[in-house]
């Protein structure tokens, strides 16, 4: 049993990208579908596609790389279930000054931090990417 599968996911997707493999493949749940969403819209991976199963639906992610290196160089989660990090609109942290995304959870739902500043909501920093 996993007590952090965002957690999961983004280890998953550091070692696929690591071992240079071109999908990978993770349980699936909306939040996650989320994170896939903001992750291909900011031109991190390809695609995402959800795969029925049989005992289980998947969450499959699609690699993106450029001169044979991962375009994600670096994924953290901040945070955690033993240490929630929770900011208001002025204390939303810029990733490489504005090179980078964090990855927010807000009142209003899963969005990057330059949404969440346009939309002047704070929330639970889930994760940083860039």
């Amino acid at each position: 049993m996993l007590t952090d599968p965002i957690a999961d996911m983004l280890t998953r997707l550091r070692n696929a990208g690591q071992a240079r493999h071109r999908r990978v493949d993770m349980p699936v749940s909306r939040l996650k579908i989320e994170i896939a969403r903001l992750l291909k819209d900011n031109h991190y991976i390809h695609d995402f596609k959800v795969l029925e199963g049989d005992p289980h639906d998947v969450l499959r992610l699609y690699l993106k790389y450029y001169q044979e290196k991962p375009v994600i160089r670096e994924l953290k989660r901040v945070s955690r279930p033993g240490l929630r990090k929770y900011v208001k609109v002025s204390e939303i942290p810029r990733v490489r000054n504005g090179l980078g995304v964090a990855i927010m959870s807000t009142s209003r739902g899963v969005m990057t931090d330059r949404r969440a500043r346009e939309e002047k909501v704070g929330g639970e920093v889930l994760a940083v990417v860039w």
